[in-house]
C-alpha cells in the first residue's frame, strides 16, 4: 500500500478528529504556492479567506469567520495547533459525539472571529486573523468544565489534573495578550469562554451543535439532485358488461309465460277448454 493509499485510509476511517488535521495540514499545503510571499517570508491571506478586522468585510465575506479556522501563519504556527488539537480531540470525543465535536469547532470560530472583529474595532486596530486556535481552546474548555478532575500522565511531569493544564493555557494567554499577537490570544480566550457555556447549555438541555446539523442538512437537501416520485400506474378494474340473456334464457322465459297463459286459461275454464297443441305444449313442459 502507498502512502497517498495509506492517508487516503485513515482519512475514511480515521473520525472527525482525524479529518479535522488532515483538512487544516492540506490546505496549509495548498495555501504555500498560493499565499506564501517567498521575498518577505510571510503569508498575506486575502480577506476572503482570513477574518478581517474590519466590520464591512466580515459582513460582505461571512464564511471568512469559518476558513480563517483552517489556515496558519506558518509550520509552527501549524505543528503546536495540531498538537494541541489532537490531545483536546481525544479528550473530548471520550464523553461527547461527532456531530457535537464538529459544531462546537465551528460554533466557536464563528464566535471568537466575531469577538476578534468587535475588539479590534473597538480598539482602532485593523489586522486579518488565521489560526485553529480558537476552535481547539474551545474543545479543550468544554472537557476540562465536563470532567476538570479528570488525570492526564505528561512525559516528565506525571500525573496532573486536566484543570491545571487548561488553567496554565489560559493564564498564558491572559499574561501574554499586551505583549504581542493581541488578536490570536484574544480568539484563544473567546473560543474557551465559549467552549464553557457549550457545556453549561448542554448540561442544561441545550445542544448549541444542532443548528449545525440543521444548516448542513439544509444545504445539502438543497444541493442535492431533487428525487423525482416515480409514476405509479393505476389499474383500474374495467367493469363488468352486462350480460346480455342468452337464447335458451330468453327461451325459458317465453315458455314460462306460455305456461303461465295455458294455467290461466285452465283456472277460468277448465281443462277442456285447451285447444289440442296447447294440451300438447302442456304435456311437454311438464315433462
Amino acid at each position: 500500500m502507498s502512502i497517498l493509499e495509506d492517508l487516503k485510509l485513515q482519512y475514511r476511517i480515521g473520525g472527525i478528529a482525524n479529518k479535522m488535521i488532515y483538512w487544516n495540514v492540506g490546505l496549509f499545503i495548498l495555501s504555500i504556492p498560493l499565499f506564501y510571499q517567498f521575498a518577505s517570508g510571510f503569508f498575506d491571506y486575502p480577506t476572503w479567506l482570513a477574518v478581517s478586522s474590519q466590520p464591512m468585510e466580515a459582513l460582505y465575506k461571512p464564511w471568512s469567520l469559518i476558513t480563517y479556522a483552517f489556515f496558519h501563519q506558518g509550520f509552527m504556527h501549524l505543528f503546536f495547533n495540531m498538537m494541541v488539537l489532537h490531545f483536546s480531540s481525544r479528550l473530548f470525543l471520550t464523553f461527547f459525539t461527532q456531530k457535537q465535536y464538529l459544531g462546537l469547532y465551528l460554533l466557536s470560530a464563528v464566535f471568537a472571529g466575531l469577538v476578534y472583529v468587535l475588539s479590534f474595532y473597538l480598539l482602532g486596530y485593523s489586522s486579518t486573523m488565521v489560526g485553529a486556535s480558537a476552535a481547539i481552546m474551545a474543545l479543550l474548555v468544554a472537557t476540562t468544565t465536563y470532567q476538570p478532575l479528570m488525570e492526564i500522565r505528561l512525559l516528565l511531569i506525571g500525573n496532573v489534573k486536566l484543570w491545571h493544564i487548561t488553567g496554565v493555557l489560559l493564564l498564558l494567554d491572559l499574561l501574554q495578550i499586551q505583549l504581542g499577537n493581541m488578536g490570536g490570544h484574544i480568539a484563544h480566550l473567546s473560543g474557551a469562554f465559549f467552549g464553557f457555556i457549550y457545556i453549561k447549555l448542554l448540561q442544561n438541555g441545550t445542544d448549541l451543535s444542532r443548528i449545525v446539523t440543521s444548516v448542513i442538512d439544509f444545504f445539502a437537501n438543497l444541493f442535492s439532485p431533487k428525487k423525482t416520485t416515480p409514476f405509479k400506474k393505476v389499474h383500474v378494474n374495467p367493469k363488468k358488461p352486462v350480460a346480455k340473456p342468452t337464447s335458451k334464457i330468453v327461451a325459458k322465459d317465453k315458455t314460462q309465460q306460455q305456461i303461465d297463459e295455458i294455467l290461466d286459461k285452465i283456472s277460468q275454464s277448465g281443462y277442456d277448454s285447451l285447444t289440442a297443441e296447447e294440451k300438447e305444449f302442456l304435456f311437454r313442459a311438464g315433462k
